[in-house]
């Protein structure tokens, strides 16, 4: 006889695991499976994200963040300090350190809840029944009333530069290096091989950005974009558009890499390491029985309704797996309303407000519509922007690079988008969202006392700036 339960979680990644915890915090008798296994054998909850993304480049991205200011930016301060340089085995340790913390903490945080924590894979079979099979290779039969699919996603492989787990790795491989690669090669010039390439460029490799598209950034807002990238290479990042990798082969002298440029000539590399990050891809293989009826689209990703409910009645899917952005929070806040809604409880995510950031320095994020976006749609805008240049906190920082950009509609004032490059742009962007969320408009923010000085007077400032009423700086 098997196992029952109200609800079955399948994922316990950033979407997975909070669909669990809210679940038993409905009262619901509910279980969470994850087949994520480390390299060293361990089985961890928390997914791509808390194991091998999101928690442990943003650990690194910290460290080679602090020795870049050490080198460069503390003598401005008065601070002497001579020769630094990194550990990277320490550096390691404390990524690794924070890593274990973190998913550590998910299974305190199920225990807490009620949550059966079951490690091993989990495939749906249909009608209810869940096939679970433990890392121990024992297998058994799980039911439950809801069946939420929270399987994530996966790096995606690119043909003419395979993976070799040593010199062409993924991003992955990127953050477990033991050392700081003399050349390194970086396939993507995304969200993940902007930070990877960072994190590596201000621990002294030179650092090669390969971008098949000839435009820099181009999910983000172009005028947004352009300043990025004009500081990236500023920093060091050799960044080349338009280039199509053709070939890559690892050899004795390193990994050589052919392709082809942004006028079609044919171009070679040679690099100590090459990390190929050219996007993610749903990871469903083995997830579905033959009769469990739930659809993949052409691309692999569980189709799903607005609220997340797949073809099955009550089989649901969330995160990664299903279309949108792939960003943590937004799974989670999909995995939080899907345990509400089998709950009977309202719930509701607007995809309108869902937030990107990128943690590099500058850090950037943005969130609704760019300025090409809302021009397209044919709607009136109109446009303030703030330069950090002209903020005091910034310049206390030594982070007076970037600027606050707000776009609105000219009918009625609602805020359409807002788009920040500058220091802890990731944390302004928050209220942002909030006023997003509420249907704000530019007056609403322009009457809303910001803290002084503090660099949230940025997008204060943006606003007023929109109907040429800045403070701090020229009305154009």
């Amino acid at each position: 006889m098997s196992e029952a339960y109200d609800v079955i979680v399948i994922g316990g990644g950033p979407a997975g695991y909070p669909a669990a915890i809210r679940a038993a915090q409905n009262k619901l008798k509910t279980a969470c499976i994850d087949e994520w296994k480390n390299p060293d054998g361990s089985a961890t909850f928390g997914g791509t994200c808390l194991n091998a993304g999101c928690i442990p480049s943003k650990a690194l991205l910290e460290s080679s963040e602090l020795l870049h200011r050490a080198q460069a930016e503390f003598a401005t301060h008065g601070i002497q300090t001579g020769p630094v340089s990194m550990d990277v085995a320490a550096m390691q340790k404390r990524k690794a350190g924070i890593v274990k913390g973190m998913t550590g903490g998910i299974l305190q945080l199920f225990k807490a809840a009620g949550v059966t924590a079951l490690q091993g894979h989990g495939k749906f079979l249909g009608d209810g029944k869940v096939e679970f099979t433990a890392h121990d290779g024992s297998v058994k039969q799980l039911s439950a009333k809801h069946v939420v699919l929270a399987s994530g996603s996966q790096p995606m492989p690119l043909k003419t530069a395979p993976f070799d787990g040593k010199s062409i790795v993924d991003s992955w491989g990127a953050l477990e290096f033991d050392a700081v690669p003399k050349r390194l090669g970086v396939i993507g010039a995304g969200v993940i091989g902007l930070e990877l390439g960072s994190v590596w460029r201000r621990l002294g490799a030179e650092v090669v950005v390969l971008e098949a598209l000839p435009d820099f950034l181009a999910i983000a807002d172009q005028q947004l974009a352009k300043e990025a990238l004009k500081h990236f290479k500023k920093q060091g990042l050799d960044i080349r558009l338009g280039a199509k990798v053709t070939g890559a082969k690892a050899a004795k002298n390193g990994v050589q890499v052919e392709y082809s440029d942004s006028v079609g000539a044919t171009q070679s590399l040679t690099v100590d390491k090459l990390v190929v990050c050219i996007g993610r891809r749903p990871h469903t293989q083995n997830l579905l029985g033959e009769r469990s009826g739930v659809e993949l689209d052409e691309r692999g990703f569980i189709k799903v309704d607005h609220d997340c409910r797949t073809g099955v009645p009550n089989v649901w899917a969330v995160g990664d797996c299903v279309r949108g952005p792939m960003l943590a929070h937004k799974g989670k806040e999909e995995g939080v309303a899907v345990a509400d809604r089998i709950a009977g409880l309202y719930a509701e995510v607007n995809y309108r407000t869902i937030p990107s950031v990128i943690y590099t320095a500058p850090e950037i994020a943005w969130v609704g519509q760019t300025e090409e976006q809302v021009k397209a749609s044919g709607r009136p805008y109109k446009i303030g922007s703030f330069p950090f240049l002209a903020s005091g906190r910034a310049r206390a920082m030594e982070a007076s690079q970037g600027f606050v950009k707000l776009i609105a509609a000219k009918d009625d004032d609602e805020i359409l988008g807002v788009h920040v490059i500058g220091p802890m742009a990731g944390e302004l962007i928050a209220e942002a969202v909030l006023a997003m969320e509420y249907s704000a408009s530019t007056e609403d923010l322009q009457r809303t006392i910001h803290a002084h000085p503090t660099l949230s007077e940025g997008l204060h400032e943006a606003a007023l700036a929109a109907d040429k009423r800045a403070i701090d700086m020229p009305n154009r």
